[in-house]
């Protein structure tokens, strides 16, 4: 997939100027699904930095630097913005390092700590009566736009396909929105996390990729962390994760509150299928191996009779042997 041009040299330079770090070195660092470009400058003295380059900055620039204005009041660990150019989509950030949790968990540390951890920094989140004036709103309507990504892409112009699909969703989605809300921070993960050990209680967990955060159900950050689309979580350690959570709430309506999460678990995994499907057929096709995995989240959750309307559509349009068809012509 071609990635959007970088912004012009002068205007990085002269951005940078100021800080003079102009001719420091910059090295690229990887990338993710998105259209960003990050690049670690490393000065001859002081930190290292890290440099932005958003190609849409009113989409991915402007909602960073808002969300992270209004988290880190908190105490939780967002980072620390230097310097932003707007127009040029350049942002100048504080560098968390290099130890994402995914990083670390690959290396071998124990699980459980990183994901507790994790958990906390959502308890505090939750716990907070953060301000979500402005922010975009994740109800009905959004949800039903992320999963119809599915339909839109595997039967274009099949509108009875994607009515029905729709009617399914409608029928099951007043219970993802029936437990408490809050910033929804909607791509929480390993991936997203960074370690910083020296920091207190939930500051430790630094936060990243944030830009799409609204108003929203609780549960979803939840579901996202302990069914992450990209690795394997012991089902013991998710129990613990979320009795963990659940311990921190003791006033919230058990029952309810997991019910959302299955339901709001079954939105998330179809539109990343999506999402991951899309980028593959864009030449992308490392995220292919992670559909499988997302499939079988998927499964476990249209199992559970609150989803039968849903479940219905799967097994009616999409059974398991046309989804193997979809993943093989994918990768041709």
């Amino acid at each position: 997939m071609t990635r959007p041009p970088c912004a012009d040299p002068n205007r990085v330079a002269a951005f940078l100027a100021p800080f003079g770090l102009e001719t420091a070195p910059r090295h690229p660092l990887a990338g993710d699904a998105s259209c960003r470009r990050y690049q670690r400058i490393t000065p001859q003295t002081g930190p290292s930095l890290i440099l932005m380059q958003a190609p849409d900055p009113t989409r991915e620039l402007v909602p960073f630097v808002a969300i992270a204005q209004r988290l880190a009041p908190l105490g939780l660990s967002v980072p620390k913005i230097i310097a932003v150019d707007a127009d040029a989509g350049l942002l100048l950030q504080e560098d968390f390092g290099a130890e994402t949790f995914t990083g670390a968990l690959d290396r071998g540390a124990a699980p459980a700590p990183l994901y507790r951890l994790a958990t906390l920094a959502l308890i505090t989140l939750h716990r907070s009566a953060i301000d979500t004036a402005g922010l975009p709103v994740f109800d009905s309507a959004a949800f039903l736009a992320q999963v119809a990504l599915l339909p839109d892409m595997i039967f274009p112009g099949n509108d009875a396909v994607r009515l029905e699909f729709e009617a399914a969703w409608r029928a099951v989605m007043p219970l993802a929105l029936a437990g408490p809300t809050s910033l929804l921070l909607r791509d929480y993960h390993a991936g997203n996390l960074m370690h910083l050990p020296e920091r207190p209680g939930a500051a430790a967990c630094g936060l990243l990729d944030f830009q799409d955060a609204g108003s929203g159900p609780a549960a979803y950050d939840l579901v996202s962390l302990v069914e992450d689309a990209r690795r394997d979580l012991p089902e013991d350690l998710a129990r613990e994760v979320i009795a963990f959570y659940l311990a921190a709430f003791p006033a919230l309506d058990r029952s309810t509150f997991l019910v959302a999460g299955t339901v709001l678990a079954a939105i998330r995994h179809t539109r990343v299928i999506a999402v991951f499907l899309r980028l593959a057929r864009a030449g992308k096709r490392g995220y292919l191996q992670h559909v499988t995995r997302l499939w079988c989240y998927l499964d476990r959750h249209l199992a559970q009779p609150e989803l039968a309307p849903v479940a219905g559509w799967f097994n009616h349009h999409l059974p398991p042997a046309r989804r193997a068809i979809l993943i093989t012509d994918t990768e041709r």
